[in-house]
C-alpha cells in the first residue's frame, strides 16, 4: 500500500502545479527587479540588515586601510587582497584598499560586517559575467563605481509561491 500512497501523493503534487503561472524570465531581455539597498552593517543595531548580496562597493572617503575586510575573507575564501593605490586619502595613510577577485569570492556578506568605517557595502548588482579569469578582479577604482542597474520584473511572493509581473 505504500507504493500507491507514494504514487498518489506524487500525482497529487504534479496537478497542484498546473494551475500555477511558471516563473520564467526571458534573460537578457528581462532582469530581476529588488526591492531595496544591498545586503549592509547597521551600526545601531549591530547586525546585518538583509539584502541581495551582489556586487561590492566601497567607499573610497571612508577607508582607511585596516585590512579588516581581507582578515574576515581570510579563512572563507581568500578573495580579498590589499593593493596600493596611487590617490592619498587624508584618512588612509598608507595608501592601501581592498580588490576583490569575485572569480574566489563567495558573497558571504563577512567583508561588510567587519569594516568598522562603513567603507564596503554589497550592492544589488548581480551580474558579473566574464570572459577571462583576470576580469573578474575588481580595483578599487572598479569597486568605488556605483552600479547600473535596469530594473525590470518584480518578483512577488504570496502563498502559492512565487510570481513576477
Amino acid at each position: 500500500m505504500s507504493t500507491a500512497g507514494g504514487i498518489i501523493r506524487a500525482l497529487n503534487s504534479g496537478v497542484k502545479h498546473l494551475a500555477i503561472r511558471r516563473f520564467t524570465l526571458r534573460y537578457p531581455e528581462q532582469k530581476l527587479k529588488f526591492v531595496g539597498d544591498g545586503f549592509q552593517f547597521n551600526p545601531d543595531t549591530g547586525v546585518g540588515i538583509a539584502g541581495l548580496r551582489g556586487r561590492h562597493i566601497l567607499y573610497h572617503e571612508h577607508c582607511t586601510g585596516c585590512q579588516l575586510c581581507s582578515v574576515a575573507c581570510e579563512g572563507i575564501a581568500e578573495a580579498i587582497g590589499m593593493v596600493k593605490v596611487n590617490e592619498t586619502w587624508k584618512q588612509n595613510k598608507k595608501a592601501i584598499m581592498p580588490q576583490i577577485d569575485y572569480g574566489k569570492c563567495v558573497f558571504c556578506g563577512l567583508c561588510v560586517d567587519a569594516c568598522p568605517f562603513y567603507a564596503l557595502y554589497m550592492t544589488n548588482d548581480y551580474e558579473l559575467s566574464s570572459f577571462t579569469k583576470s576580469a573578474l578582479i575588481y580595483t578599487p577604482a572598479q569597486l568605488g563605481i556605483k552600479p547600473k542597474i535596469s530594473q525590470d520584473v518584480e518578483i512577488k511572493i504570496d502563498d502559492r509561491g512565487a510570481t513576477h509581473g
